[in-house]
């Protein structure tokens, strides 16, 4: 068993941008600016912005967070987003999900500029991307296949099958592993929770994705020997043994899959840490794209 250590992809990864951002800025280029609307107090989405502005120290880019109460109306928020997609300093902003119950996400997403759309979630970058355009590839599907390149795993003619069919994650991700070139042509299956004999289906995936956010939902019989394995699912639990009170699980069962697989992540330190370094890459891109014009 190999384990895929996305803490150390994403060191490499954000050294890479940094170097390249450095080099942009020395030859009269736009520093990137990113920005990250957070509408409310979620414990989890206050981490991962956290994490955020500080991946944007690190790779020399300029940020700031816009932070809005969660009785914010819907309206409100929309005019939010169109003050960001007219300031010419802004390359890039994200609305960080999920969002209050009374604000429609859909509504969200396509008032977003499709320049200035480094999440890869409106209509647009979504549909560029599904037919092999150039487009912003969403963070957390684009590493998966950063983690795939860095260690070389085999994709060609393989089947992967991935459980979990959300925007965010398991549809954009099959599409692109089913995709002509390295990191791609697989013949995939995309499961959910409707999918008739799951396990049977998902113990014939040579590639095992799981963005479904069930803790450990995927079990050692689902898996057959040598698969790789990519954990996306994130979900906190109460722990006693933890000083916040509270640990990570992934979607997989961890210690008892591990054993069968050829490679696989952990939760946390698999893809997470990718999900952040793919957002710099495309704030990068998009400074580049806004410089051009």
């Amino acid at each position: 068993m190999n384990l895929i250590n996305g803490k150390e992809v994403a060191a490499k990864l954000k050294q890479d941008i940094a170097a390249e951002t450095a080099s942009w800025v020395a030859s009269g280029g736009k520093r990137p600016y990113l920005v990250a609307v957070l509408v409310g107090e979620d414990g989890a989405s206050q981490t991962y912005v956290g994490h955020k502005e500080k991946a944007c120290r690190e790779v020399g880019f300029d940020s700031r967070v816009v932070r809005l109460d969660a009785g914010i109306s819907e309206s409100e928020l929309l005019e939010v987003i169109e003050g960001l997609n007219r300031d010419a300093e802004v390359d890039g902003f994200i609305v960080q999900l999920p969002l209050p119950k009374h604000i429609s996400e859909q509504r969200v997403i396509e008032a977003i500029s499709p320049e200035k759309d480094v999440d890869g979630f409106h209509p647009e970058n979504t549909g560029r991307m599904i037919t092999g355009l150039d487009a912003y590839i969403p963070a957390t599907p684009d590493g998966i296949l950063e983690l795939l390149k860095y260690y070389q795993i085999e994709t060609s003619g393989k089947h992967c099958v991935v459980i979990g069919r959300s925007n965010i994650v398991g549809r954009p991700i099959a599409n692109l592993l089913s995709m002509k070139g390295y990191p791609g042509d697989c013949t995939v299956t995309l499961c959910h929770s409707r999918t008739a004999n799951l396990k049977e289906v998902v113990r014939t995936g040579d590639i095992v994705i799981a963005a479904l956010g069930v803790a450990e939902f995927v079990t050692a019989d689902m898996i057959k020997e040598g698969a790789v394995v990519i954990d996306v699912g994130i979900t906190r639990v109460k722990s006693d043994t933890s000083k916040n009170g509270f640990k990570l699980l992934g979607d997989v069962k961890f210690d008892e899959v591990a054993p069968k697989c050829s490679y696989i992540t952990p939760v946390p330190g698999g893809v997470g840490p990718m999900t952040i370094v793919s957002l710099m890459k495309n704030t990068l891109k998009a400074a580049r794209r806004r410089s051009a014009k």
